[in-house]
């Protein structure tokens, strides 16, 4: 029986290539990849000849059924432009595909930004909620923030450059100045690693370059952590500082967190 297989590939830095990966590229009989020319770049430095095909959220349907009749026979790699095969990539048509015609679909386990950015960010792991992409659309971006604004679990999403600000601006409107951290640019030579808050986040990236992937604390569950955010007690100083009254300093600061006016009071009051 033919095997499509999954081959994670370096997110950035080549030399996270795993053995593994090496082999089943140099001996399958094709590699599907989205990206031909990236992939043609990670070929030539290890010396794999194996024939290449574009495949990518494009492709129509007679190049699944190539790749479909050809996986009656011939073992085929998947490739995405760098990461894990399917996951924010394409990829899923294919999998489906050849599970419902019997093929086997096996996994290379190798590089994924998304436990990479978990990982490095400081905030919790355990559990998370992975987005993908946001939304182009203003709209449809805040749609689908204001579905997980209850949601205790760490999201993580990607984004590009050109869209950094605009998304950043609706994840602290719709979701409040939660802690954050923003990853650019993971393994390469350029990768920087900002963490802080949402606020914070949109004042330091003032000319976004390169790929980003967001780690974004989940909403804080007010009976057991009963306090606020240190950004968030520095703001209600500012506010105090400024002569502003409690009630409007903690409606203000209760609305960009997502806290109980309640919790927010009583911050307040030990100010005092």
């Amino acid at each position: 029986m033919s095997t499509l297989y999954l081959v994670a590939t370096p997110i950035g830095n080549l030399e996270d290539m795993s053995h593994r990966a090496i082999r089943i590229l140099s001996e399958v009989h094709l590699i599907a990849a989205e990206d031909t020319r990236r992939t043609r770049k990670l070929l030539a430095a290890y010396g794999i000849k194996t024939p290449l095909t574009s495949y990518h959220g494009h492709s129509d349907r007679a190049k699944l059924a190539h790749l479909s009749k050809l996986l009656e026979e011939e073992d085929v790699a998947l490739v995405s432009e760098a990461g894990m095969p399917v996951i924010s990539d394409p990829g899923y048509e294919l999998v489906k595909m050849a599970l419902e015609t019997g093929v086997s679909v096996v996994a290379v386990p190798g590089p994924s930004a998304v436990p990479v950015a978990l990982a490095v960010s400081g905030l919790p792991a355990d559990q998370f909620t992975h987005l993908g992409f946001l939304p182009r659309k203003k709209g449809d971006r805040r749609r689908l923030l204001g579905s997980v604004v209850a949601e205790q679990r760490t999201l993580v999403m990607f984004e590009a450059p050109h869209r950094l600000l605009a998304s950043l601006g609706d994840i602290g409107d719709v979701l409040g100045d939660r802690e954050i951290a923003v990853c650019r640019e993971l393994t390469k030579m350029h990768e920087e690693v900002f963490r802080g808050t949402v606020m914070q986040a949109i004042s330091h990236f003032t000319h976004p370059r390169g790929e980003f992937t967001v780690v974004i604390s989940g909403r804080r569950d007010e009976r057991r952590a009963g306090t606020v955010s240190d950004s968030a007690m520095e703001e209600l100083r500012r506010l105090r500082r400024e002569g502003v009254s409690a009630k409007d300093a903690v409606g203000q600061v209760s609305q960009a967190t997502r806290l109980s006016k309640k919790v927010i009071y009583r911050a307040w009051i030990d100010l005092a």
